[in-house]
């Protein structure tokens, strides 16, 4: 499989091939490829490398040694959902596909390739209902990165609605935050809406409160690692605060998130925040900027509440909590 290694964007535009899945643990881990489905998708492809290369004959033998390879790609990213539910969507194939006596690695493959044709069409529909929020003229504010460089289709989830807006013909402007610390925004969400000449201006994470307070930003659209069951939502850290500072100032705050990014089983308790190294926040382009000796905490994402959460935009239309099971059984 191909991953576009977002760590180099914008500068540099490398491709890496991965043929076995510990290529693709390794690149997850390192965020060379990034975004909640995107993450989900390239696991499941990983566990699908892996089924392709199981040489033992007893498909029983062959569905545990691919529970083992599940287990691992799991604990990559420990916050998304996405991720868990793709995973386990191979695996419930293969487990089939032992039972029925057919190829795990036929079955795994063609469980992937149904899944990445169905979220083409989940991107397009978040696109359409996306663009009905957003009036000509708006100003949008995003954080981090929720387009296609954080999907496997061609719209992305937030981003989506800006692109149909943009095809409808209205006129949009876009705020992205910078997004510490790896700055998903500047590098990433710039990048991709100035190559399609989309007007986009970097702004730091501390600035949306100054935004917003000056009447700049007529709405905000961000996207979701994970979706509750009452509307809590966990996305990058630096999303909490700006839902709340957009609430303060009367500003719409819009969710995009795809029915395989909700959570209706877990409690908020359970789900375990990321903590990531602390390098990321020490160091600028490899030079360590804070005092030796002096610690660093650095979660990758906050958790929203569903009050400061206007509504979510989704494949099925626009929706609000509570959610039931039905939503995800249709």
């Amino acid at each position: 499989m191909l991953i576009l290694d977002q760590t180099l964007l914008p500068h540099r535009v490398r491709v890496l091939e991965c043929r076995r899945p510990e290529q693709v643990e390794r690149a997850i881990v390192e965020m060379r490829v990034r975004g909640a489905p995107a993450v989900g998708m390239a696991a499941a492809m990983a566990l699908a490398l892996a089924a392709l290369r199981l040489r033992c004959r007893d498909p029983e033998e062959g569905v545990r040694e691919l529970e083992r390879v599940a287990e691992r790609l799991r604990r990559t990213r420990p916050t998304g959902a996405d991720l868990f539910r793709r995973v386990e969507e191979v695996m419930e194939a293969v487990r089939r596909a032992a039972r029925e006596g057919r190829e795990l690695g036929r079955a795994a493959v063609e469980e992937v390739r149904r899944r990445v044709r169905e979220y083409e069409e989940v991107e397009r529909r978040m696109g359409e209902y996306g663009a009905d929020l957003i009036p000509d003229g708006a100003t949008v504010l995003t954080h981090c990165n929720a387009g296609w460089l954080a999907t496997p289709g061609r719209y992305g989830t937030a981003l989506s609605s800006i692109r149909f807006a943009r095809k409808r013909g209205k006129r949009v402007r876009v705020l992205a935050t910078e997004t510490r610390p790896l700055l998903q925004g500047a590098r990433l969400t710039a990048w991709e809406l100035s190559r399609e000449g989309i007007e986009v201006t970097v702004i730091t994470d501390g600035m949306v409160g100054y935004c917003l307070s000056r009447g700049m930003v007529d709405l905000v659209v961000v996207g979701a690692d994970r979706v509750f069951r009452d509307g809590h939502v966990i996305n990058k850290v630096g999303t909490y605060p700006l839902a709340a500072v957009a609430r303060r100032h009367g500003v719409p705050f819009y969710v995009f998130a795809p029915l395989s990014t909700f959570d209706l089983r877990r409690r908020v308790e359970e789900v375990e925040i990321e903590h990531r190294g602390e390098e990321e926040v020490a160091e600028v382009a490899g030079r360590r900027v804070i005092p030796e000796g002096v610690r660093v905490l650095n979660p990758a994402f906050d958790l929203t509440p569903p009050e400061l959460v206007t509504a979510f935009v989704t494949e099925r239309g626009i929706l609000h909590p509570p959610f039931t099971e039905d939503l995800l059984s249709g």
